[in-house]
């Protein structure tokens, strides 16, 4: 083949890759415009409706005719949060004969011990506490749940991991719609964060979940679209698990494909904005990827594994659209690091490219729909309420550790779609809140540790890349002005890969 004609085909097949790439970007990121538009025009009116829902539930129901709840609590290894979990589960507001907690723990150190000596007095105060060891972790926290379940003696179920705390108004503020909605199989409330303010990795994960819980799952709930239980934080009705195939642990997010599942065979769900759970945030980066590798590979299981049924339902085309951008929303990961990679060869090759505005439009509207995070994540700030200007400033900080991730998430993707079920690797919880002190924080920090592994070599190599071309595009004065398109994206990248690299080093020697 004459080199010539080789080359105009590699441009044209680049000029197309980075196209489709940047199409789907757009799809994926102006929607959260959509979920934005959903939340503004919902929100007063939804959540007027719960207050009013609450006050006439407790003018026609006594604390006597509450029906019995199991709260379940799976723990493994978490020695330095599952007591404080346990004293805020049975601080609950509840008739304490009507409450059984079962504490699932699995854990292979102390910690069964720490918590056994812990409950035996509170289980001499009359509360009804059962300590449950399985004799093997088979399929990891799906399990543990689906072993209490058989001898919870609750209707209702509710589930905490080890790095929450509870309010305890929680049950009397979601069991009134189990009991009032035979036909919702779960509630799931608002997370909230007990370590925000810790550092600036725990800053911007929390934007990033107030996101999230404030506006998606709000517009998801309030505009009728399927709703994801979060694996914590929420109530089940003990029949909707069932019949719904039970907790099944043949993907590394059993909560997103149960909710799925429950929802395909016809049962509501409620989300509560008002009623907030605060938990940890992980102040480790090796410990956030690895949460984020198992909600990103997890889901993309959960995706091969219910879209095709999705499909065949009779949900509205509408519906299907969401979901099937719910479920596969960690494909933005790859599909970013394809674009790293492209840009370079776009700079270069402008020339022989020549945009068009076809392309110059493509590349605005991405630019746009980047922005689109942005303007979801200052309007949950908004939402959330008092002091939110003041928090603004958190949000660049977000973008890159939401960029820098790119590799380990890319590698969550394509291990979701050709490699097994993986490990449930579980993120390290230090009791880490706003009055533990530093010195007790990075003590408690060095107990359970996630060190960096290959994918830190691969976050240098595409951050210098980017660097690079970023570089390459200052100092060429002859590359063609459109290449300023690209230019930014190079730099954001850049800065993202290597923050990621550098934090998942400093932290792995900190915890050594």
């Amino acid at each position: 083949m004459d080199s010539h004609i080789f080359v105009e085909i590699l441009l044209v097949l680049l000029k197309i890759t980075y196209l489709i790439t940047s199409i789907l970007l757009i799809i994926y990121g102006s929607n959260c415009y959509t979920y934005v538009f959903l939340f503004l025009k919902h929100r007063k009116k939804r959540r007027e409706a719960d207050e009013h829902f609450l006050k006439a539930f407790y003018v026609r129901h006594k604390e006597k005719d509450f029906p019995p709840v199991t709260t379940q609590l799976p723990i493994f290894n978490e020695k330095y949060v599952a007591l404080r979990l346990i004293d805020a589960v049975v601080a609950m507001d509840y008739p304490r004969e009507k409450h059984e907690v079962q504490v699932l723990d699995d854990s292979l150190d102390d910690t069964w011990d720490i918590v056994e000596a812990h409950i035996r007095p509170l289980i001499e105060q009359g509360h009804d506490i059962k300590h449950i060891r399985r004799s093997d972790r088979r399929d990891f926290k799906a399990g543990a749940l689906q072993a209490g379940l058989a001898t919870a003696r609750g209707e209702f179920v509710s589930i905490f991991d080890s790095d929450f705390v509870p309010p305890p108004e929680f049950l009397k503020k979601t069991v009134p719609y189990l009991v009032e909605q035979p036909k919702v199989g779960f509630v799931q409330t608002r997370w909230g964060h007990l370590n925000r303010s810790e550092s600036l990795l725990t800053r911007a994960q929390a934007i990033g979940i107030d996101g999230h819980f404030v506006i998606e799952q709000s517009a998801r709930q309030w505009s009728n679209l399927y709703l994801n239980f979060n694996g914590t934080a929420g109530i089940w009705r003990k029949a909707a698990i069932n019949g719904s195939g039970g907790w099944q642990g043949d993907t590394l997010t059993e909560d997103l494909d149960l909710s799925y599942r429950a929802q395909l065979a016809g049962w509501k769900t409620e989300f509560l904005f008002d009623v907030e759970c605060r938990a940890e945030i992980p102040a480790d980066m090796n410990a956030f990827k690895a949460q984020q590798f198992r909600w990103a590979k997890g889901s993309i299981q959960v995706a091969k594994k219910l879209l095709t049924t999705l499909y065949r339902s009779p949900l509205s085309p509408w519906k299907k659209a969401q979901a099937t951008v719910h479920l596969t929303h960690y494909s933005i990961h790859p599909l970013i690091v394809i674009n790293a990679l492209i840009s370079l060869p776009m700079i270069m090759f402008t020339e022989q490219i020549k945009f068009s505005m076809y392309y110059v439009l493509v590349v605005m509207l991405l630019s746009l729909a980047t922005f689109a995070p942005t303007f979801m994540y200052v309007v949950s700030q908004w939402g959330r309420g008092a002091g939110w200007m003041r928090r603004l400033w958190e949000i660049p900080f977000l973008a890159v550790v939401g960029i820098g991730i790119g590799v380990n998430n890319s590698w969550a993707v394509i291990s979701a779609l050709f490699g097994g079920k993986g490990v449930f690797i579980r993120t390290p919880k230090t009791g880490s809140q706003v009055d533990t002190g530093v010195a007790k924080r990075k003590a408690q920090s060095k107990g359970y540790k996630l060190k960096w592994n290959w994918v830190i070599a691969v976050e240098l190599a595409l951050a210098s890349y980017c660097l690079y071309a970023f570089a390459y595009f200052l100092n060429h004065e002859a590359v063609p002005g459109g290449s300023i398109l690209v230019a930014p994206f190079l730099l954001l990248y850049g800065v993202a890969f290597m923050s990621a690299f550098l934090l998942s080093i400093r932290h792995s020697v900190q915890r050594s």
